[in-house]
């Protein structure tokens, strides 16, 4: 098992996750629909939720839909790029103990 942070940027998942929050991902990690994940799109890394899976298929939209960019507009995304998986969000004070 491989784990890594990321940093949320934009505005697309509020209000399950806001601009700057710190996230734990579990790479490679099985996934299934309603997971959050991290998947590259046009070499842009994006945290979306999974929607519907067909196969190698995945839709993928934010949780903020009025601002959203996600499968509504570019259609699906295959499962290679998927990268992993969000499993927990970091405390604030954790994170700000690291950034100092």
């Amino acid at each position: 098992m491989r784990f890594g942070i990321a940093v949320v940027e934009g505005h697309s998942m509020i209000p399950t996750y806001a601009p700057g929050e710190r996230v734990l991902i579990w790479y490679g990690a099985k996934y299934k629909v309603s997971d959050v994940i991290i998947c590259t799109n046009q070499e842009r890394l994006e945290l979306k939720r999974i929607t519907r899976i067909e196969d190698d298929l995945i839709f993928v939209e934010g949780d903020n839909k009025e601002v959203s960019v996600d499968s509504r507009n570019y259609g699906p995304i295959r499962s290679a790029q998927i990268i992993g998986k969000v499993v927990y969000r970091l405390p604030h004070w954790l994170t700000k103990r690291f950034s100092n």
